[in-house]
């Protein structure tokens, strides 16, 4: 049991929220099965196109053209661009233009019904339960903003956006960074110390405690932290008691 009093709730997704089995075994899955047929259809479409151009800035390079080596949009294009798709999906890349075209091929999944978020049985009431006691409740996660709105839009207990006030994603910076965590409290009006970070990463939870942040390791089953490394720990979310900011 841990005690809160601040104003802001910060979740993580994977692995906090929902199980890891679902993320890697359904919603990865889904966007490397899908990524081709999605791109054949749809790239020269301005959010693709972004997505590649952000693809190109992380790995170094300044644009698109500069990144593939083959006139885009072409055959040759597509090719090569598919190849680098499949290898950053193959070791789970944590860049933010892989997310962005992840985000799109789910939107697909999602509208079409083939997709719908498993979350864990405690995290729609306890959603529900934390908005009613007045906390503000965001996401930050690896995965792109907009995927992170489809993912919650469309969970097996229905629609939750509407609990949710934020989404952060890398765009803000990645989340082994205490700059990332001070950057986010900023942006949400809250002094760090008034936010409590969710997550089943104790390197995340370490650089969000070292901007000041609260911290909760969440331990769930299939996730890899088995020791708290430190930091309050709970298995379901019921374990945190909410008390009024004095």
């Amino acid at each position: 049991m841990i005690t809160f009093s601040g104003g802001l709730i910060l979740l993580d997704v994977e692995g906090t929220v929902s199980p890891l089995a679902f993320v890697h075994e359904v919603m990865f899955p889904y966007a490397r099965t899908e990524a081709r047929s999605f791109l054949e259809a749809n790239f020269a479409r301005s959010e693709v196109v972004a997505a590649l151009q952000q693809m190109a800035l992380d790995a170094g390079k300044p644009s698109l053209a500069e990144w593939c080596p083959a006139p885009f949009p072409s055959g040759a294009a597509f090719a090569w661009i598919m190849q680098e798709i499949h290898a950053l999906m193959g070791v789970d890349a944590k860049l933010t233009g892989l997310k962005q075209l992840q985000g799109l091929i789910w939107e697909q999944g999602f509208q079409a019904g083939e997709l719908r978020s498993t979350l864990f049985d405690d995290v729609a009431v306890a959603l529900g339960q934390w908005s009613r006691a007045g906390k503000q409740m965001r996401i930050y996660s690896s995965g792109s903003v907009h995927a992170q709105r489809l993912f919650f839009a469309h969970t097996e207990s229905g629609d939750l956006t509407r609990y949710l006030s934020g989404y952060y994603d890398t765009t803000m910076g990645p989340k082994r960074e205490a700059s990332s965590y001070a950057a986010i409290a900023k942006d949400a009006g809250y002094p760090c110390q008034e936010i409590l970070f969710l997550s089943d990463v104790a390197a995340e939870l370490d650089a969000a405690r070292d901007s000041g942040m609260q911290t909760c390791l969440i331990m769930r089953p299939g996730n890899q932290e088995t020791e708290s490394h430190g930091h309050p720990s709970c298995s379901v979310f019921e374990q945190i008691r909410l008390e009024s900011q004095p």
